[in-house]
This record gives structure tokens, sequence and C-alpha cells, in this order.
């Protein structure tokens, strides 16, 4: 009941505190949980302190001003007469999945979340109030057609606590003619700063890095985060080898899910195809061209790995930056954290030689 949020029911005078009393019984003793109309309540109360002659006890000479005081308190709500508070709503989500950053990644990142249900709970964090609130009013205005999830957008990292993954996509973004090892000082020094706050707030979440360089900034989370190395990873060549898999089935004329391929090592222009795994439904490519990836190949097929490598820099150059398949790729990772699908990504991580 609202007056008894408001007030302890001790200090009020028992007038007031009978009229709690009663709608209380009222509300829980309807069959389907709905109120008694405030006023038909109020006449009783009124009938009940004319009775027991409670004015002239408990408000004394001010008991007409007081009364109306009391009654004003409970005036007839559409909400209040529509909706009665059955119990307290579970605000913790065990899928919470906090994104730093509302760039175009942020939001990309936020979209894949949303878009394909792999979690409830999101919140958004960035240094930019007014550029929040905008996102904010956009996801809002759209929850009805995303099952209604709970967005959370604040400047504070306070909204982060308690979240299952941490995905770091602030920063600054990468230009036309810089490579993404240009950016390490500037994006090294955003990550020192927030990322033990991050800790303070969720410790026992897993940290997905997306912001470039993106390898040496994982290691760089890992080193101030002071976390083990298990819970800190990068996005690595999982999209590459997404690219990679898509030009090689571009060329064969079949859909890139059937394509099994992999690129590893970093995630940038010194990245590794394995043409030694590459296969179509379990028919190993070099069973049929032994030299496939070599530069004797005579069907070029290693000019794919080459064209993944542009790929990137090219969807920039196009559109001014890149975003929809990296949000995709992270909500991939995402995805198969929160479920323990057990499945094999290429991603960064701490490697002992």
């Amino acid at each position: 009941m609202v007056l008894s949020r408001m007030l302890s029911i001790s200090l009020l005078p028992a007038c007031l505190r009978y009229t709690i009393r009663l709608i209380s019984r009222r509300s829980l003793a309807t069959r389907h949980f709905r109120r008694t109309l405030p006023p038909t309540i109020l006449s009783e109360v009124f009938a009940k302190i004319k009775s027991e002659k409670l004015a002239s006890a408990d408000f004394g000479k001010d008991s007409g001003s007081d009364l109306q005081r009391a009654v004003s308190f409970v005036q007839p709500c559409l909400k209040e007469e529509l909706l009665c508070k059955f119990s307290e709503p579970v605000r913790d989500c065990c899928h919470k999945v906090t994104v730093v950053g509302s760039g175009m990644v942020g939001v990309a990142v936020t979209n894949s979340l949303l878009l394909q249900g792999i979690t409830p709970h999101v919140a958004m964090v960035d240094a930019f109030p007014k550029k929040l609130e905008g996102e904010g009013m956009d996801y809002s205005h759209g929850s009805v057609f995303l099952g209604d999830p709970r967005v959370d957008f604040d400047t504070d990292f306070c909204i982060s606590s308690n979240s299952k993954v941490i995905i770091i996509a602030a920063g600054v973004r990468q230009v036309k003619g810089e490579t993404r090892l240009d950016l390490v000082q500037r994006n090294s020094e955003i990550l020192k700063n927030i990322i033990p706050t991050l800790v303070g707030y969720s410790p026992n979440a897993v940290f997905l890095i997306v912001s470039n360089p993106v390898d040496i900034l994982a290691w760089v989370t890992w080193k101030v985060s002071g976390l083990p190395a298990s819970r800190v990873i990068g996005s690595g060549t999982h999209l590459d080898s997404a690219r990679f898999r898509y030009l090689i089935a571009d060329r064969l004329g079949i859909a890139p899910s059937s394509v099994q391929a992999y690129i590893v090592g970093e995630h940038g222009e010194s990245q590794v195809p394995l043409w030694s795994g590459v296969n179509v439904a379990g028919v190993q490519f070099r069973d049929i061209l032994p030299n496939i990836g070599l530069e004797t190949d005579e069907e070029r097929w290693y000019e794919l790995s080459k064209e993944v490598i542009r790929l990137g820099p090219t969807v920039r150059c196009l559109k001014g930056y890149s975003n929809t398949a990296v949000g995709l790729s992270v909500g991939d990772i995402v995805s198969s954290i929160l479920k323990n699908s057990q499945r094999v990504i290429p991603v960064s991580t701490l490697v002992q030689v």
C-alpha cells in the first residue's frame, strides 16, 4: 500500500492507521486481488471515527485539516485501481551483460544481444550522457518488439553491478590510414582507468574486449584487473574466421555455415589461415588440392586469406566504420559463454608457450 511505504504506521494518527489497515485487508481479501474503491472505504472510516470519537482524541482542534490531508493520500488513481502489487519484482538477472561504450560497435553489440534474445538484461555505460539518453529512448520505444528486455543506461559504472559478462567496446575509433596498432596508447589509457572500477562492481564477470588493438588490450585488461587469464578474453579472430568462411563459400556457391575454417593469431595483418583444417561436410580441401593456400596453388585460393585482411578496411572506407558483423560475432561469443556451450572459438587469450 502506498501509505505504508511513505510513512511509518506507528507514527500515524489512529484514524489514518485504521484507513491503512482497512485498505490492506480489503486488498488481500478480494478474490481477484482488486481493491475496493477508496471512496467507499473512506466513508466507512469516517463512520468509524464518528462512532468511536477518534477525531477529537487524535486530531484535536485541527482535526478537519489533518483529516483532509490524510484523505488526500488515498485519492482514486488509475494505476492503483487497475493494479495491485502482489509481490516485489525480481531485479537480479543471472545473465546480465554490460556493454561499455555506446559508439557504433557498442550499439551493434547491444542490438545483437537483444535481437537474438541472448540476454534479457543489458546495461550500457558511456561517458556521454546525451548519447546514452538517446540510445535509451530508442531501445525503450522498440522494447515491445524485443520481448520487453531490461535495458539500463548510465554514465555511472554502478549499473554494471553483478554482470555475468562485461564487453569493452570503448575507445577511440580507427580512421582511414591508421592501423590497429596505432591505437595502442590511447585505448590502453582508457582501459587502465575503467577496468578496476568495473571489476569492483562485478568481481565474478568474464571480460570480453572488443576495442582495438584487441589482442594487446586484452592483455592490458588482464594485467590491470588482476583476474585469472581464463576470465579475460578478446574477440580475437572470430570475425576473421567468419569472413574466411564466407569467401570460401561464395567461391564454391554454398552456404557459409557449411564451411569449417579458422584463422588464428593476431586480429590484424599477421593473422594465419589454417588451410590444413578447411573442410566442407568433413571433406578436407588438402585431400583434393595438396598445395592449397600456397603460392604454387594454380587456383590461387591463397588470395582469399589476403582478402580477409582487406575486408575490414574496405568496409570502413565504404561506410565510415565497421560494426554490424563485429556485433554479431561478439553476440555469438557471449551466447556461448552464457550457455556454457563448450564450443571452440578463436579468441584472444593468454597462451603459455
